[in-house]
């Protein structure tokens, strides 16, 4: 990295806002190496002798010490998978637990391992109930829940691994967060070779994302709920086998006051033959359940939308419909550029959905073809000058849509131009577009009121492509390169990213203005986008201002379009433009210090902040 005066300066600004340590850090992201492999990372992090040690002196001084049942259905479980698992459990360094097994084999093979286990190590906290069928993984969980006694349920598969330090960083967690009633973690998978256990594929999860949910079972493993919810939501059922714990979950989430998250690998998911992690195919059946368990809860949320498949298994899409026929304006910033203009024009003539207008903010335009192509567009010959107001001019498009041209006087401020268009807007919703976007989804809009008219949603960004077809934004994270940044750019179309992150719905904290939706009455609600912030990262505050509100702000990625944005676009190459980026990178640090402190709960501590593809962080 070269080291130059503004990287300097920058680097005190840093220091300044998050003190010696934090700056340290940063320096070490910027340098950190291109690829980091797991399985020597996941050594280098893992609890240690010595850490485990201090957790058990530290667990009786928890103020919050309750009793952890650890539900574990078996059925024909291999002698050393199970013998590894209760072992596992044996090990935790935080010692209130009581293990449950429900056993539906219908030999003695597996009762006779653990009452020689519990012999062999006096395991009084290990309780066994031998059942007299197998009725599936469903009730068979039900049945090792009745054995339950503690005030948090958590959950194992027969032939899985529990970190030695699970049980006390989740209920280290419980401690800190007394109103969260349903915990979960990262976790990984585990193989077997001649060296040993191997880890690989880990899944670093955000903190709760309903959207993310929604798409995927991405809360799966390690899972503790408090054992009055789960009695509240019901417990498993058997309609949903295969996806069981798909179904407990999005029950649960909906009862829970507060969903919590433990950003450290305290599952080890087991890949064998039989496995679903090692051969999805073996359980098709559960990704149908899935679905049907991700529609009864749209229809318990009181939430119409279709749900359907992924060509990826277990991961689902669902299509919200659009209630009456809401108008959409549409607010599109312009200086000269008619070409550009023209074809974004074009692109929203292709639009399934026929309700919406055009507002074109003309900002100290000089080329005489764009006055004649606005001109073209309202149909007339003249500008018009109302209410004194400067209205260019005002028409309709080919398909009877509404076209306004407004004019914004003074210098280039894009909160302040969007602010000037919006005034002029009858629509219940927004669209802010920039000019050099090109839709390529027909119903995009309907994709995007869809999610817009839920009540919980905020707004709704789109997945945007370079002309080259990769991938320009597909959501924002807080906190990579100091401030944020766009995910997944230079992903060829058709890539998917970690975990299919580029091409699924969930949630961030922000989606670039260039193509996003909002209700009206939320944008008026929080004023518009900050006109302090005339060129950076306008988007990035206005989305965090709609959060701190209450509201989920959703990457939509089944609205596409092209952004004929130059990769290099942004360089600040000038003093002036320096010295203003600067001031606008002060302005956020200065409002949203805490949240860039803490970082975005979206993105897991554990991934970069140099790079935007969800890299492991050295």
């Amino acid at each position: 990295m070269k080291i130059t005066p503004y990287r300097i300066k920058k680097g005190i600004r840093y220091f300044k806002h998050y003190g010696a340590k934090a700056f340290f850090n940063r320096l070490r992201d910027k340098m950190e190496p291109e690829d980091v492999p797991y399985a020597p990372w996941y050594e280098k992090y893992r609890a240690d002798s010595e850490e485990l040690a201090r957790q058990s002196k530290q667990e009786g001084k928890l103020a919050y010490r309750p009793l952890v049942s650890i539900v574990v259905p078996c059925y024909q479980t291999p002698e050393t998978y199970l013998r590894e698992m209760l072992d596992s459990v044996r090990a935790q360094s935080y010692a209130n637990w009581q293990l449950c097994l429900a056993d539906a084999t219908p030999t003695d093979e597996v009762s006779k391992v653990v009452e020689d286990y519990r012999q062999q190590y006096q395991e009084q906290r290990i309780c066994y109930r031998r059942l007299q069928e197998n009725r599936g993984i469903a009730a068979n969980t039900n049945a090792g829940m009745e054995l339950a006694e503690g005030e948090w349920i958590a959950l194992l598969d027969h032939d899985d691994l529990l970190a030695p330090e699970a049980l006390f960083e989740m209920v280290q967690f419980m401690n800190r967060e007394p109103e969260a009633e349903l915990i979960y973690s990262d976790e990984d998978q585990v193989e077997e070779t001649k060296k040993g256990l191997r880890h690989k594929n880990p899944h670093f999860k955000p903190d709760f994302s309903p959207d993310l949910l929604r798409s995927n079972n991405y809360i799966t493993h390690f899972l503790c709920v408090k054992r009055g919810t789960a009695g509240k939501a019901g417990g498993m059922r058997e309609t949903f086998d295969g996806a069981q714990d798909y179904d407990f979950i999005l029950r649960c989430t909906e009862l829970a006051a507060k969903v919590g998250h433990v950003p450290k690998v305290l599952y080890h998911w087991r890949v064998h033959s039989n496995s679903t992690a090692d051969n999805p195919l073996s359980k098709m059946y559960a990704y149908e359940a899935g679905q049907r368990a991700l529609q009864e809860h749209l229809e318990r949320s009181g939430q119409p939308g279709q749900v359907s498949q992924s060509v990826h298994f277990g991961y689902y899409r669902i299509k919200y419909p659009v209630a009456g026929t809401p108008l959409v304006s549409i607010l599109i910033p312009n200086k000269d550029q008619a070409g550009t203009l023209k074809r974004c024009i074009e692109s929203l003539e292709q639009s399934t959905w026929q309700h919406y207008e055009v507002i074109i903010i003309e900002n100290n335009s000089q080329e005489e073809e764009t006055f004649r192509y606005y001109r073209e567009l309202c149909g007339i010959d003249r500008e018009i000058h109302r209410e004194g107001r400067k209205l260019y001019c005002e028409g309709a498009l080919p398909g009877g849509q509404p076209v306004k041209v407004v004019v914004w006087e003074g210098a280039f401020n894009y909160s302040a131009i969007n602010n000037f268009g919006a005034s002029y807007a009858k629509g219940e919703y927004y669209v802010l577009l920039n000019n050099d976007i090109e839709i390529i989804t027909e119903d995009w809009l309907e994709e995007m009121l869809g999610n817009c008219q839920r009540p919980e949603v905020g707004i709704v960004g789109a997945r945007l492509y370079y002309p080259d077809n990769t991938i320009q934004h597909a959501g924002i994270v807080v906190g990579i390169d100091g401030i944020a940044a766009n995910m997944f750019p230079g992903l060829r179309r058709g890539q998917e990213g970690y975990f299919h992150k580029a091409a699924i719905q969930l949630n961030y904290c922000a989606v670039t203005a260039a193509c996003l939706m909002v209700p009206s009455k939320i944008y008026a609600l929080v004023h518009g986008l900050e006109e302090r912030l005339s060129v950076a990262f306008n988007d990035l505050d206005f989305c965090l201002r709609v959060r701190r509100e209450g509201y989920l702000v959703v990457y939509d990625p089944y609205v596409e379009a092209y952004h004929y944005e130059s990769k290099s676009r942004g360089i600040e190459d000038t003093k002036e433009k320096v010295r203003r980026f600067g001031e606008e990178i002060e302005f956020i640090r200065t409002r949203w210090i805490d949240l860039l402190k803490e970082g975005d709960p979206y993105y897991n501590p554990n991934f970069s902040l140099k790079k935007c593809n969800y890299a492991l962080k050295p």
